[in-house]
């Protein structure tokens, strides 16, 4: 095997771990073998089956033929569902407004801010039929942090209850970065049990993988607010997913529940009582295909002026990291890579050679690694007026 091969493959190992780590720091250790059988065996298996039977390995005979029976029920209900999700993602549009939430006047406010004859005037009717938004931005010139530097600006620290007035506070240059993160975060599911980080986790990595680009494009001469925008978009096919996999379940459960309670199935449904959503579904489904999501989903976005549908096209081969790569492509790919590694290494999930076969795989350089090692991931680098 090349070098290369080899950085692709840790490439694909660490890339899934980290959409294990979503669903929790247990099952993505239980996932990578830290876990152990009765005979001191790692569970290196991705199969529903395997981790169900090592999981109650010590239980009596009688109790584990209980175990696979339920399960062989979890694999049935989880074939019902993937098919259901599949069928939903037909219809995109639907996706788009009733399962994510997006309204079509944000993309039209994301496309005025990347333009320069921008101005909040041509923001105003937009942002009016947005009621979050608003609130969301009259939230952020209220902040203390922010009101004191309003007050050393304009001797006025009257709290602003007027979205428009807190635009103009904000000014366009903050809201082309302001905008898409609150976008973002008002698409994210109110709700991701039995998965209680998932939320927080998906919404600090939009955060971290939007900084990240802007940082990178800094340094390699690319639009900066491209980089932030797309890095903040780029999860949004994990939130479409996230959505539709747990609606589906709940829906396609109590179905399966209710049939099987009226046609006194004890075992069935005993079993079906006992299945949750499933970390282990849930994770291939958003490795396997969020980033098309994602691209679909930009693509009927149908932005004019943000260049985002080809990066899109090329970012969907996660894995070919080549020299035909747009300069835009290559920042987000570098970016992604480092929210990954820094949730890894936050858990103790990455080796240090491991990392450094992954960096060398998208090439980063020593300048990028230094900027992004000092980086603030956490908070806007923005200053209101």
């Amino acid at each position: 095997m090349s070098e290369i091969d080899r950085q692709k493959r840790t490439a694909k190992v660490l890339n899934e771990r980290a959409h294990d780590l979503l669903l929790g720091h247990r099952f993505a250790q239980r996932q990578i073998g830290f876990i152990h059988s009765l005979e001191g065996e790692s569970i290196k298996q991705r199969t529903l089956l395997d981790v169900e039977l090592v999981a109650h390995n010590k239980r009596q005979q009688s109790t584990t033929a209980f175990h696979k029976y339920r399960a062989r029920v979890a694999e049935k209900l989880h074939h019902t569902i993937d098919l259901a999700v599949k069928k939903q993602l037909e219809d995109i549009n639907t996706v788009i407004h009733e399962t994510i939430g997006i309204q079509d006047s944000v993309p039209a406010i994301l496309d005025i801010l990347a333009v320069k004859s921008a101005s909040v005037g041509r923001l105003e009717p937009l942002v009016k039929d947005l009621s979050w938004l608003g609130r969301e931005l009259v939230s952020l010139v209220n902040l203390p942090f922010y009101r004191k530097q309003r007050s050393k600006s304009t001797n006025n620290s009257v709290k602003v209850e007027n979205p428009m007035l807190a635009m103009r506070y904000i000014g366009l240059d903050n809201l082309k970065f302001v905008v898409p993160t609150f976008a973002v975060r008002h698409w994210m599911p109110h709700s991701t049990e039995p998965f209680s980080l998932l939320k927080r986790r998906l919404k600090d990595n939009a955060m971290t993988c939007a900084i990240a680009a802007q940082q990178l494009a800094k340094l390699n001469n690319v639009n900066e607010v491209h980089a932030f925008t797309l890095g903040m978009l780029l999860d949004v096919g994990k939130i479409a997913l996230v959505r539709l996999y747990l609606r589906t379940f709940e829906r396609v459960w109590q179905r399966k529940v209710v049939l099987a309670r009226e046609q006194q199935n004890k075992d069935l449904y005993t079993a079906l009582l006992e299945l949750k959503p499933d970390p282990l579904f849930l994770s291939t489904l958003l490795n396997t295909h969020s980033l098309d999501v994602t691209a679909i989903v930009i693509e009927k976005m149908a932005f004019r002026y943000l260049p985002f549908d080809p990066v899109m096209q090329q970012l969907t081969e996660p894995f070919v990291a080549d020299n035909d790569d747009l300069p835009l492509t290559t920042v987000l790919r570098k970016a992604h890579c480092y929210t990954q590694y820094l949730n890894l290494k936050e858990h103790q999930m990455v080796e240090d050679d491991e990392a450094t076969s992954w960096f060398e795989y998208y090439k980063f350089t020593q300048d990028e690694l230094s900027q992004l090692e000092k980086s603030n991931f956490e908070h806007f680098n923005i200053q209101i007026n």
